[in-house]
């Protein structure tokens, strides 16, 4: 069996999509990503780079009529000074990393002392690890990303090992006792 490529390399057009979200695109037919070998059918977990500048992880999202996109956010549109109908230069790779995204350290440690916590986060899907690692690594103080790891802890262990989402969104507002 071949050897899967380490990178594709290719320019894509940057297009706006419905109104009503505001979203960007970077669209390619599937034939551009054929390189990868994304054998197992399931994850298209990605590392891309735009105009060798930004580097993120991401997801390859079907398209229609065997293509794929990726969304470009307005932070990284604004990073790289790309708007609607601009060419850019894509380099993809897949993501080997573990979980898709950085696992930040606050959450790694709070996991590592509470192995009840460590086992419900593992046992969620790949998907909502992924939600709970850019939720709580989004925030700039580490303070806080101390307290939502905590709080996402706690929260999976008061419902067995679930996510109820509207439930978390009010627990992370509260602060923890003696925080």
């Amino acid at each position: 069996m071949p050897k899967a490529a380490k990178k594709v390399r290719f320019t894509a057009v940057l297009s706006k999509g419905d109104e009503a979200f505001g979203w960007h695109f970077l669209r390619f037919p599937e034939k551009k990503a054929a390189g990868l070998k994304f054998e197992d059918g399931k994850s298209r977990r990605i590392v891309c780079t735009l105009n060798s500048r930004h580097t993120f992880q991401c997801a390859l999202l079907p398209w229609v009529e065997n293509g794929f996109c990726i969304v470009v956010n307005k932070k990284i549109r604004d990073k790289l000074g790309i708007v609607d109908g601009d060419k850019v230069t894509v380099e993809l790779e897949r993501d080997e990393s573990k979980y898709g995204l950085p696992m930040p350290k606050e959450l790694k440690e709070v996991l590592r002392q509470d192995r009840e916590g460590d086992k419900l986060f593992h046992a969620l899907t790949p998907g909502k690890q992924r939600t709970m690692l850019y939720y709580i690594a989004k925030s700039k103080d580490v303070d806080r990303r101390i307290h939502f790891a905590l709080v996402l802890v706690e929260h999976l262990k008061k419902n067995d090992g679930k996510i109820v989402f509207p439930k978390l969104s009010e627990e992370l507002k509260r602060p923890l006792p003696g925080f």
